[in-house]
């Protein structure tokens, strides 16, 4: 019990760690919220989040390399905005001097808030993968972002992806390390709690008013259920973007020699000492 609940405390540490980028956000939309401002909110929130991604970096919690990634994400997340916001999926109310198509450009932070969490998580947990198949899962999260647009004009594919995804990924395990001894787990489930988290954490951002649905525009309103199935989806994008990345760095495949005997998700496989570079 003892183990258990330190490894548990550790574990929660390093999620903690990963998604310090998230809740500096948060802690910025929640400040805003209640705060009088100079200037525009959302524009102190761009000023804000710029703030923060140079102070992560200053301080070395984000390496160059993840801040340049995390910066791809923004531009991704602030297209995907742009397109969304015209077509009346969700708008920006505030008035602000930095909002283009209605979109104010913080907006993008929200996006790269979810792609640092991976590429933290990647390296505290030292994530690995067995069975990853690179180009059917690239090609169905390709499919996935683009539906998310297509379904205004055509047929909304996201259940025959959902199962597509899952297709695809079947079999394959993320390998991570707490406290010296290696876990794994399904991709498919991961990829699942990350979606689900997402969701709770929309809840709170459009109750602080980061961004409003149509049926959120008289009082606030919890965020339809069926948006976690699509934030699910939606990280898939974001783990296929991080995995080519980091399979780049030769840190995508966990070796044979360090798979282990057990095949139990979230099992401790065997107790493996970091090598320098997953530190």
């Amino acid at each position: 019990m003892r183990f258990f609940a330190a490894q548990l405390l550790r574990f929660a540490w390093a999620e903690a760690r990963s998604c310090a980028f998230a809740v500096a956000l948060f802690a910025g939309l929640a400040v805003s919220s209640v705060l009088p401002l100079p200037i525009p909110r959302y524009d102190a929130l761009l000023v804000y989040a710029v703030g923060v991604t140079v102070l992560f970096r200053v301080l070395r919690w984000e390496s160059t390399a993840e801040t340049v990634v995390i910066a791809g994400f923004h531009l991704v997340g602030l297209a995907f905005e742009m397109i969304k916001v015209r077509l009346g999926s969700w708008s920006y109310p505030e008035d602000a001097c930095t909002k283009v198509g209605g979109v104010p450009l913080y907006s993008g932070f929200l996006y790269a808030a979810v792609g640092s969490y991976v590429c933290t998580a990647w390296r505290i947990f030292s994530l690995r993968l067995v069975a990853y198949r690179t180009v059917p899962v690239t090609l169905v999260a390709l499919a996935i972002y683009v539906n998310f647009v297509s379904q205004h004009w055509w047929i909304d594919l996201r259940v025959p992806l959902a199962f597509a995804l899952v297709l695809v990924t079947w079999g394959t395990v993320v390998h991570f390390i707490v406290g010296g001894h290696r876990y794994q787990m399904p991709l498919v489930l991961s990829l699942a709690l990350i979606g689900f988290f997402l969701w709770v954490a929309e809840n709170l951002a459009t109750f602080l008013g980061a961004w409003q649905y149509p049926y959120q525009r008289e009082t606030w309103r919890l965020v339809h259920p069926a948006k976690f199935g699509a934030w699910a989806l939606l990280v898939s994008v974001t783990f296929v973007i991080v995995a080519t990345w980091q399979a780049s760095r030769g840190r995508l495949h966990l070796t044979a020699a360090s798979r282990g005997a057990s095949r139990g998700w979230a099992l401790p496989v065997r107790r493996i000492p970091q090598a320098p570079g997953d530190r």
